[in-house]
């Protein structure tokens, strides 16, 4: 969304129309739609930035809930929002720590500051573009305590603030069509700034999953977190938004509610052990903190190989940081022979799982030519140092 669009939508008629389209016509037939509104005298750029707030709303929905249809958006502050969950989580890590008064630098479209702002925290969202400054002005314009300032992180003051959270730009400038930035070096503000900055109040960091863990700060709090499986984020928290003695913590939100496993450090990992009669995949935050071995000893499991992430033994054991498997059946993983057992058991519904194999899991399935009314899920991988392929069914 460029700033002429965005000045013509915050007008009466560009919200009332938006109000409008996003009850009755984001779903629709958008042909129809447009030629609607067009009949109806509405300028060719507001019906366009109208439908497009419109779908972004309905995106916006598995991230913000019911807040989405009250908000706006540009594609990638919507790409890179914080689920509000999460920015939930967040606020509260600042709001158990008795600080007040926060900026938050690098806002996008404001989903971090909402959270602070519903626990009453006085909080100053900065964001150096300007489109994406207003459209956190907008969505913040309910919360009393939130405030939007059009600047650069490195151009504000601040010792106005008892707190700092930063979400340094991690893509390339603009509102749609953005790549993203592989080198920690090119990020807006600069690590250096934010690290620098975390030395003289308590700060928080949010970076994205991925990062280079060698960068990470020796006196920061590492949490990575997975929503429904996905890894979303590592946030680095540091002074007294760290917690004491904890320095790598995987938390694990899901259907049933949230779950963290923290240790001081990497865990140590367990032995490798024969395939047993289950097989377990560690949380992809699990993964990141370097936690598998922790979870191993919990579910009394050993690595399935050197250096790949399952876990194998013979008891039947559940966790909220690992999906578990029965194994049905070992194979060597020879495309030939997993299409013929596949089509012998009538599987048409597969579920394919790698590691340590060089394998594209849709193509493999397509290749497979499924046929049946079974479901399984083949996990293809390495089972001490070998190749083979585990025809598994979901604990």
């Amino acid at each position: 969304m460029e700033r002429a669009e965005l000045v013509e939508l915050l007008t009466p008629e560009g919200l009332t129309l938006l109000d409008e389209v996003a009850g009755a016509d984001a779903g629709g037939d958008v042909v129809a739609t447009v030629s609607r509104l067009r009949a109806a005298g509405h300028s060719p750029s507001l019906v366009a930035t109208v439908l497009t707030q419109a779908r972004l709303r309905v995106k916006a929905q598995a991230k913000f809930g019911t807040f989405a249809s009250r908000m706006l958006f540009t594609e990638a502050g919507l790409e890179q929002a914080t689920r509000l969950r999460v920015a939930a989580m967040h606020a509260g890590r600042f709001g158990a720590a008795g600080l007040t008064r926060v900026a938050d630098l690098g806002c996008g479209i404001g989903g971090d500051a909402m959270a602070f702002a519903a626990l009453d925290l006085e909080v100053t969202a900065v964001d150096a573009d300007e489109v994406t400054a207003t459209v956190a002005s907008y969505n913040l314009a309910p919360f009393e305590s939130a405030r939007v300032e059009h600047a650069s992180a490195e151009d504000v003051d601040l010792s106005r603030f008892d707190a700092l959270y930063f979400d340094p730009a991690r893509r390339t400038a603009g509102h749609s069509n953005t790549a993203r930035l592989t080198q920690p070096s090119d990020y807006t503000p600069s690590l250096d700034f934010v690290f620098a900055s975390a030395a003289s109040r308590p700060t928080g960091v949010k970076l994205g999953p991925g990062f280079d863990r060698s960068l990470i700060p020796d006196d920061a709090e590492a949490q990575w977190v997975s929503v429904d499986s996905h890894v979303v984020e590592l946030g680095l928290w540091f002074g007294t938004l760290g917690r004491e003695g904890i320095r790598r913590s995987a938390l694990v939100l899901d259907s049933d509610g949230s779950h963290e496993l923290n240790a001081g450090a990497d865990s140590e990992d367990v032995d490798v052990a024969p395939l047993g009669e289950y097989l377990w995949e560690p949380d992809g935050a699990v993964i990141r903190a370097r936690l598998i071995g922790d979870v191993a000893r919990a579910l009394g499991a050993g690595m399935l190989s050197d250096g790949i992430a399952y876990l194998t033994g013979n008891e039947a054991a559940t966790s909220p940081f690992a999906s578990g498997f029965r194994v049905l059946e070992r194979f060597p993983l020879d495309e030939r022979t997993l299409k013929r057992e596949l089509r012998a058991r009538g599987i048409g519904t597969l579920e394919v799982k790698k590691r340590g194999a060089d394998i594209d899991p849709a193509a493999f399935r397509t290749r497979m030519n499924l046929k049946g009314p079974n479901s399984a899920t083949l996990v293809l991988t390495r089972v001490a140092g070998r190749h083979a392929a585990l025809l598994c069914e979901r604990l």
